[in-house]
């Protein structure tokens, strides 16, 4: 595992210690990980949405699309 060592304001300082207290994160460490993962998952929800956006209409979301749907599930399953 790698470090990476940053310089914060006594003000963000205090807000991540309060932060860590209030969600339970056993060190900095820990929660400067955990926000790294968040912005990670963010930015690729962000790219998936504007993958959707630019791909073509895959026609009517029906009853008759999910039940489709259903069917190759249980189907793909079953193998």
């Amino acid at each position: 595992m790698s470090t990476m060592n940053i310089s914060l304001p006594d003000e963000l300082k205090a807000y991540v210690d309060t932060r860590i207290k209030a969600e339970g994160f056993g060190s900095n460490s820990e929660y400067m990980r955990e926000l790294i993962r968040r912005d990670r998952d963010r930015e690729q929800f962000r790219q998936y949405l504007l993958d959707g956006v630019a791909s073509k209409p895959a026609g009517r979301m029906d009853a008759a699309y999910f039940a489709n749907l259903r069917q190759q599930v249980k189907k793909a399953a079953g193998k």
